[in-house]
């Protein structure tokens, strides 16, 4: 429960705020259906918190995209934006992320139906295909709903709304113009319609936009210089080792490198990657909605939905690394190999004592070492930085039927949704041309290349496709809803609602098997990967609205949902409504949910990917050597890791509880307080990198440490999965422990009307008091708000404001932004360094022509607010963390548009 000061402090700042309470007002006379309800009602205040966000509101402010839609709710924890494609793997998706659960536990709709997951991982949709330039408006229901949706809507439910029917054309440009180098954008779109459902009994329109953000690079901004980041053991010139010592030709100043630090004994180097990484990827976004509605009598409209979207990522991180390089001190025809440290007419002395020939012991073979050979951490800088592009198409068609037959309203639809991605890979090299490059002399990885050896490394350069994934889903889906008389005097009806629907899902992700093998070592893709599943799902749902009293209603909702490959699950809602007086309303509910494991999650094909830095806990403690161990393996490595699918993945399952009120004092006056609870047992994931190689990594996590005989793990993916080289940590998927998290949301909105004419004050605001989770089933609580624990932190406060003008033709705005500090990540130097908090400013001022014409300009990050300092390892970004705030600095935009 909320301590008494706390609730004290949130009600005072909710009756004392000006915010949105996000209930939209509907007209008295037509009955509507808002998310979070199957029941078509005049009432549109009902009893679950719902805020909506008009599109024209947002656009006017210089939004363009559906992450910045998401930035603008309070209750939103965002984990994964599209500039974590950087060196991750994510496909470029953005997913959303309602109370820090998770994306696969806020469940997406358009137009009230799903859309196909991201193929790469299948666990929600990308916010990158949604038709933003089509959107009127966003629900968001701030409460469990799989009483009525079934699996996913555990934490909340974001419904994207286009429009309806549209008439008219309309033109609309727009350009952004950061004030630092990079980072420019472009945005355009176009829409069309014509016929009148009312008079002409159709409407057809289609809207087309496209958008391209170039990339803002490693230079272009200072964060990365704010610490050494990126930290990598793999350099160029490279670091050799043998006996256990490290050395670098150019230690111990490591000056000559190529962005070399001294490592800790000051023999080797380490490189600083990250000013390779882009802070913000290249995209190219096209989206297209075509939409229909015909009139096929008084009581009947036949739709017709189809959208289509390509969404294109391009990233770039450091050029490939070798960690797995031998070479010899002669070559196969007895010869002296030239670049072997300390041979005649290499240019270096070696700065650690090398061993010509001596006899192994079974730890040093085991380790690599071998008589008259040295291993090589080296960096093909030759064939320039890596770079990633993922394109990703996703489409959906819809047929629908909406009418009324006697006292039912009804809506029944056919659908087919699917999603597709590509990822190429540019800048990679053949492991296995370069591999024997240098056990045969031909490549000097200390130095500058011969004539031979650039021939020789140009030839390795490979560009190529290397996954491919696919995902679908099909199916049909129908309810209906109507009254059924005052059962208890109340005044009203009574309303009942049913429905179902039945799905078929199809999932298939698989490598290019000839690529991935040439650049396993450097990508840790298994050529054989593939990941494919398939399931059916059928649900069937009722709800029924009891008007108790006058102003007393009861909501009951029940859902059953099976699916073929782990089974069934059934979930109630009760909620209520209560209206003492015109002007001030109490509502509350309690309800089960859970989230089915995806596709991905049961069937993905076990492969191995190099971890993030870490020092080994057995051999390299505190980051110590152990005695007798390899450094070069142990100590500030990328280890192999287990991961992949796990097909007795049991459902998560939840409890959620609101309270809340919505008061209006005075005419044009509301304010809201909604208090949450949410509970989640059988969490499905992998535990976090840092808390396996963590404190506890000796005693709970000791049974994830899979070692060689010798005790090491592997650092090179062509270590594995030979069990005589290849020592991991299993990292596969898993039901997990539980979470618990509870919190209040703050609304309010106050309209003014003056003679200088009309303002609006707005603010929302989240306050979590608590976020706890477990790694395991039984373990013990990690504490999350305001702590950087796993894998980030969960902010205590965020709010969302905004004061806007009109008067006329004439418009002008500020909307502002805030997230509260939080203590940083294990790898931050100073044990409880706080990361500050985040505050950006927005202006805007419009203008509209009495023919059609408008146009907007505006700033973003109008004080030119930079990210706040973060020691952050989970994304490759250095410096601050990409997940939370915008590295492009103040931005200046321009919209114009044209309506005919």
């Amino acid at each position: 429960m909320f301590k008494r000061s706390r609730i004290g402090a949130a009600v005072v700042l909710a009756v004392g705020s000006l915010a949105s309470i996000g209930a939209m007002a509907q007209q008295a006379s037509q009955r509507v259906e808002i998310t979070g309800s199957a029941i078509r009602r005049i009432d549109a205040e009902t009893a679950v918190p719902v805020t909506v966000i008009k599109m024209d509101d947002l656009k006017s402010q210089g939004v363009t995209t559906i992450e910045q839609v998401m930035a603008s709710l309070s209750s939103m924890q965002m984990q994964q934006g599209t500039s974590q494609v950087v060196g991750l793997g994510t496909g470029g998706a953005s997913f959303a992320n309602m109370r820090g659960l998770g994306a696969n536990k806020t469940l997406v709709l358009l137009n009230g139906r799903r859309l196909a997951n991201n193929a790469f991982d299948s666990s929600a949709p990308d916010l990158n295909m949604i038709p933003f330039a089509a959107l009127e408006r966003v629900e968001v229901l701030r409460d469990g709903a799989s009483a009525l949706y079934g699996s996913d809507a555990v934490g909340g439910v974001i419904n994207f709304i286009t429009r309806k029917d549209f008439t008219g054309g309309v033109i609309t440009g727009g350009i952004d113009s950061p004030q630092h180098a990079g980072g420019q954008a472009k945005s355009g779109n176009i829409g069309y319609g014509f016929g009148d459902l009312g008079k002409d009994g159709f409407n057809v329109f289609a809207m087309l936009d496209r958008q391209i953000q170039d990339r803002v690079g490693g230079t272009q901004r200072p964060f990365n210089t704010r610490y050494a980041g990126g930290l990598s053991p793999t350099t160029n010139p490279a670091n050799y080792y043998q006996d256990g010592s490290t050395g670098n030709p150019t230690a111990p100043t490591c000056a000559a490198g190529t962005n070399l630090i001294p490592n800790a004994n000051k023999l080797g180097c380490q490189m600083t990657t990250s000013s390779f990484v882009d802070y913000v990827p290249r995209s190219e976004r096209t989206t297209g909605l075509l939409k229909g509605g015909l009139k096929l009598n008084a009581n009947q409209e036949l739709g017709l939905e189809y959208f289509a979207s390509e969404s294109t990522v391009q990233s770039q991180i450091a050029p490939v690394p070798y960690g797995g390089l031998k070479q010899n001190r002669t070559l196969l025809d007895g010869s002296v190999n030239p670049y072997y440290p300390g041979n005649s007419g290499n240019a270096f002395v070696p700065n650690i004592p090398l061993s010509a020939t001596y006899a192994p012991t079974a730890t040093q073979l085991a380790a690599g070492i071998k008589p008259g050979f040295v291993n090589i951490k080296w960096r093909d800088l030759p064939n320039g930085p890596r770079a990633d592009q993922n394109t990703n198409n996703q489409q959906r068609l819809v047929a629908s039927l909406t009418g009324s037959s006697g006292a039912w309203d009804y809506q029944a639809a056919a659908s087919y949704n699917e999603n597709k991605v590509k990822e190429n890979l540019k800048g990679y090299s053949d492991g296995g041309i370069i591999t024997a490059g240098v056990r045969n002399g031909i490549i000097n990885p200390f130095g500058a290349q011969d004539a031979a050896g650039t021939a020789l490394i140009n030839s390795a350069a490979l560009d190529g496709n290397v996954m491919n994934a696919k995902g679908t889903t099909k199916g049909v889906d129908g309810h209906a809803s109507r009254e059924l008389g005052d059962w208890m005097g109340a005044g009203r009806q009574v309303a009942l609602a049913l429905g179902g629907e039945a799905q078929q899902q199809d999932f298939r992700s698989a490598a290019n098997p000839v690529y991935a093998a040439k650049v396993v070592a450097s990508t840790g893709i298994d050529p054989e990967t593939l990941n494919k599943g398939t399931r059916n799902v059928y649900a069937a749902y009722a709800e029924l609205n009891l008007p108790v009293m006058k102003n007393l209603d009861v909501t009951a909702a029940l859902r059953y949902d099976k699916y073929s490959d782990f089974g069934n699950s059934a979930n109630p809602k009760v909620n209520f409504k209560f209206t003492p007086v015109p002007q001030f309303l109490l509502r509350g509910s309690y309800s089960t949910g859970f989230r089915a494991p995806s596709l991905y999650e049961i069937n993905a094909a076990q492969t191995y990917t190099n971890t993030t830095q870490q020092n080994d806990p057995i051999n390299c403690p505190g980051g110590v050597v152990a005695p007798g161990k390899t450094p070069a393996v142990s100590c500030a490595a990328q280890f192999m890791s287990l991961t992949g699918g796990n097909p007795n993945l049991k459902p998560e399952t939840s409890k959620n509880a609101t309270l809340g009120m919505v008061f209006e004092p005075t005419a044009g006056l509301n304010l809201g307080v909604d208090l949450w609870w949410i509970r989640l047992k059988q969490t499905i994931g992998s535990i976090s990198q840092d808390d396996v190689f963590g404190p506890k990594s000796k005693t709970i996590y000791a049974a994830l440490y899979h070692r060689t005989a010798s005790g090491y793990l592997a650092t090179d993916g062509s270590e594995c999965p030979n069990p005589a080289t290849c020592g991991y940590v299993d990292l596969r998927t898993q039901n997990l422990g539980g979470v618990n998290t509870n919190g209040v949301d703050l609304s309010a909105n106050y309209k003014l009307r003056t003679a200088l004419g009309q303002f609006g004050f707005m603010l929302n605001s989240t306050f979590v008091q608590k976020y706890e989770y477990q790694n395991t089933q039984g373990g013990e609580w990690n504490q999350n708000v305001s702590v950087y624990s796993g894998t980030g932190p969960v902010f205590q406060w965020q709010h969302n404001a905004s004061m806007n003008w009109i008067d006329g033709a004439y418009g002008a705005g500020l909307a502002a932004h805030y997230k509260s500090g939080y203590t940083d990540s294990p790898d931050a130097p100073t044990a409880g360094f706080k990361v500050a908090s985040y505050t950006t400013i927005d202006a805007f001022g419009s203008w509209t022509a009495p023919k059609g014409f408008g146009v907007t300009v505006g700033v973003r990050n109008l004080f030119d607010r930079a990210p706040p300092l973060s020691y952050q390892t989970q994304t490759f970004q250095a410096g601050y963390d990409p997940r939370y705030t915008d590295p492009t600095g103040r931005t200046y935009y321009l919209r114009g548009s044209y309506k005919f």
